[in-house]
């Protein structure tokens, strides 16, 4: 199977979730528009940037997303300020104020910098302003919320809950916990009441000052998804910035078919974890050096790139160079580690790679593995790392399905310009 520079999707990956709502009724299913961040539709569109600028933050990115896993068992919270690739527009409070969050799979919280700012990092939309809301109120110490099962670093301040996040670039956020009216959508907009949410009077940091705070989409108790009682999403992610990708919320976002692949979610883990047992290369099968660790690869929207288990990554490396018959070169840009000078990019055949997960084998075609960072270099799309990732460069092209009442995950090749 063969693809070019000019055919792959050539930016790197990083997308926006406008919350462009036709209707939210979660019990049937809701369909959203998702708008590449690189892409010309997009409000934070650079035009300044140069492939090799998104290639590199891309990378930084990644890095600091798995290095947030790999040091999870600290004391500071395994979230990055820009580890969610989406952003969200939706309204808080009463009259509803509009606010921008950055939408993280990988956390929980839902926080917004509020007013008055002790402080605040630079800001470009207006601050909330919780006392000129009808419908804002602080939670009390004694809430079942205000604990370590459910937010980081939890305190007590003249009977208020009080949260601090302290994150691994040296941002960090802090204020009240709080309960809140959320309203969801432009058009037909869906309100819900008493959502928990942080109220951050002291943030500081790398957070973009295009966004307000962050919006969790993990799997706990907090997140916007458990609050909203939302149990399945589903999306598709399109290879090209000139089309908008899809996310389907609601009972109706099973992916379902006769190519589909499901694989377990790992019991023991908060964030969206599966099992990777191998990979192939054609028919030349990968096998691990030691036993394979349930839940070993996170599939996380936040991550560009795949980041495989060394041993498992230099068994890939070597059986690519049998098969792709092109002088070994240094990525330009300094960020991918695998790479080819192809003469004639156009006659170039890639070896299909089939990721073997607990349940099922996902064939990844040239687009989910290889990037072409110039015309003629074309560098696997893969890393090593003691921790995994199936980033978002794997998942293009399928239709990708969480099935949080099954525990599951599922994958369905599809054309998501379509």
């Amino acid at each position: 199977m063969s693809i070019s520079p000019n055919s792959q999707y050539s930016l790197c990956f990083a997308l926006s979730l406008l919350g462009i709502f036709n209707s939210l009724i979660f019990s049937e299913a809701t369909t959203l528009e998702l708008i590449h961040r690189d892409s010309p539709l997009s409000p934070v569109y650079d035009p300044s940037l140069t492939h090799a600028h998104r290639l590199r933050n891309a990378l930084h990115h990644s890095l600091d997303r798995v290095n947030s896993f790999k040091h999870a068992n600290r004391t500071k919270t395994p979230l990055q300020t820009y580890g969610g690739i989406y952003f969200m527009k939706y309204s808080i409070g009463t009259p509803p104020f509009e606010v921008v969050g950055i939408a993280d799979t990988g956390s929980d919280l839902i926080w917004t910098q509020c007013r008055p700012c002790i402080r605040c990092y630079k800001q470009t939309p207006p601050i909330f302003d919780p006392s000129k809301s009808k419908s804002y109120h602080t939670l009390p110490c004694k809430s079942s919320f205000c604990s370590s099962r459910y937010v980081e670093s939890p305190g007590c301040s003249k009977g208020t809950c009080q949260y601090y996040y302290d994150y691994f670039d040296n941002s960090h956020t802090a204020g009240n916990l709080a309960t809140e009216t959320i309203t969801i959508g432009n058009e037909n907009p869906v309100t819900t009441s008493k959502t928990v949410f942080g109220c951050a009077h002291d943030s500081a940091g790398t957070f973009p000052s295009f966004a307000s705070g962050l919006i969790g989409l993990g799997r706990g108790k907090l997140s916007l998804l458990s609050q909203l009682g939302i149990r399945k999403l589903s999306y598709c992610l399109t290879p090209s910035i000139k089309n908008t990708s899809k996310i389907v919320l609601g009972e109706d976002a099973v992916v379902s078919g006769a190519e589909v692949v499901r694989t377990p979610l790992a019991t023991d883990s908060s964030k969206y974890r599966i099992t990777l047992e191998t990979l192939s290369v054609g028919i030349k099968r990968i096998e691990f050096e030691k036993d394979v660790m349930e839940g070993n690869m996170a599939v996380d929207s936040g991550t560009t790139f795949t980041f495989l288990p060394p041993a498992l990554y230099n068994g890939l490396v070597a059986a690519l160079d049998k098969t792709i018959r092109y002088p070994r070169v240094v990525d330009p840009h300094g960020v991918l580690k695998h790479c080819y000078d192809i003469g004639e990019p156009e006659k170039i055949i890639f070896p299909i790679i089939t990721a073997h997960f607990k349940g099922g084998d996902v064939k990844l075609k040239p687009i989910n593995t290889f990037f072409w960072v110039t015309d003629h270099v074309v560098c696997l799309s893969m890393l090593p790392s003691e921790v995994g990732f199936f980033g978002n460069i794997a998942q293009l092209n399928f239709w990708v399905g969480y099935d949080l009442e099954a525990s599951t995950v599922s994958f369905k090749p599809a054309d998501c310009t379509s």
